[in-house]
């Protein structure tokens, strides 16, 4: 079931904003995955981007809340796609069936909100390793919410090509 689409209290706190509309965000990027097939999911429809599928963004997606919460923010070990595959390896999932991909996004997230709710906004990264480990997670969650806009409008874009389905919010 995909997460209700929930814009935050205007006047919500900052934290409830953040995390508010990061969610909201993550929802859509569920939301325009309803009702697709295997085949569609995995379709290339750009043809300079043969590997933005809406399966591949899905695992992008997931892959990016690990980089940013689990390793730049807490110093976890450099590991996923992102640092053992080549470029865009995270996008590269002809085989993986789209219901494991959001089932993975969906813990993925859950992880990552449990990571910022045991945090300050004004916390930085640990990862001894990255230059971007020196952002607070109020930069973080801002960073997120642009990463998985960002995509949710490439999300939107494919899915009207693959069956007309369109729509925001």
């Amino acid at each position: 079931m995909t997460p209700p689409r929930i814009r935050p209290p205007y006047t919500a706190d900052e934290r409830t904003q953040l995390v508010g509309w990061l969610d909201m965000q993550r929802a859509i990027i569920q939301w325009k995955c309803e009702g697709l097939s295997e085949a569609d999911a995995h379709r290339a429809l750009l043809p300079a981007s043969p590997l933005m599928t809406m399966a591949g963004i899905v695992s992008h997606m997931r892959w990016v809340e690990h980089l940013w919460f689990e390793i730049m923010l807490l110093g976890r070990p450099a590991e996923g796609p992102h640092f053992e595959g080549p470029e865009d390896a995270d996008m590269m999932v002809e085989d993986i069936p789209l219901a494991q991909l959001l089932a993975d996004y969906t813990r993925q997230c859950a992880v990552s909100n449990e990571i910022v709710a045991d945090h300050s906004l004004d916390d930085v990264g640990r990862h001894p390793d990255f230059r971007a480990a020196a952002a607070n997670v109020r930069w973080l969650l801002l960073h997120m919410i642009e990463e998985t806009a960002r995509h949710a409008g490439h999300m939107d874009a494919i899915r009207e090509l693959i069956d007309g389905e369109k729509g925001y919010y």
